[in-house]
C-alpha cells in the first residue's frame, strides 16, 4: 500500500471524506503510471453477483448487486481498531445472525491477498432447473 493511499484511509477513517470520495481518489492514485509511459495496473474495484431466477409465484426475479471493493477494503481496515473487548461482541452477534467468523483474523493483506486471486474468477451456478442461474466475479 503506497503512502498516498494510507492516507486517503486515514482521512475515511477520521471522517474527513465519504467512502465514495475515498474511492475516487485511490482509484485517482492507481491510474497514475508508475513509470513515464507505462499502462496503469488494473485492480478489480467491483464485486459482482447476478442472480437470473424464474418464482412460480411472482414470476422473473433478476438480482445485480455491485459491491465496491473499497468499501471492503475500507471495512477491514477499520475492524483492526476495535478494541478487543468489542470484537469478541462484534463476533457474537455475527454468531447470531448466522455468519460465523472472527474479525479479529481478517487482515488488510489477506484481503488484498483473496482480490488478486479472484481477479480471474467467475463462478456460474446453475441449479438442475434451468431458471435459476447465479454468477459471481469481480469487475
Amino acid at each position: 500500500m503506497t503512502e498516498n493511499t494510507r492516507q486517503v484511509l486515514e482521512m475515511l477513517a477520521e471522517g474527513k471524506i465519504t467512502t465514495e470520495e475515498a474511492d475516487r481518489l485511490i482509484s485517482a492514485l492507481r491510474e497514475q503510471p508508475s513509470a513515464p509511459g507505462a499502462a496503469p495496473a488494473k485492480k478489480p474495484r467491483y464485486l459482482r453477483v447476478i442472480v437470473d431466477a424464474e418464482d412460480a409465484r411472482q414470476g422473473p426475479v433478476k438480482v445485480n448487486i455491485r459491491v465496491p471493493l473499497m468499501l471492503l477494503r475500507a471495512g477491514v481496515r477499520l475492524a483492526s481498531v476495535i478494541p478487543p473487548q468489542a470484537q469478541e461482541k462484534v463476533n457474537r452477534a455475527l454468531r447470531e445472525q448466522g455468519v460465523d467468523i472472527d474479525i479479529s483474523n481478517i487482515k488488510p493483506e489477506n484481503l488484498e491477498e483473496l482480490i488478486d486471486g479472484l481477479q480471474d474468477l467467475t463462478v456460474d451456478i446453475e441449479q438442475p432447473r434451468d431458471d435459476v442461474k447465479v454468477k459471481v466475479f469481480v469487475e
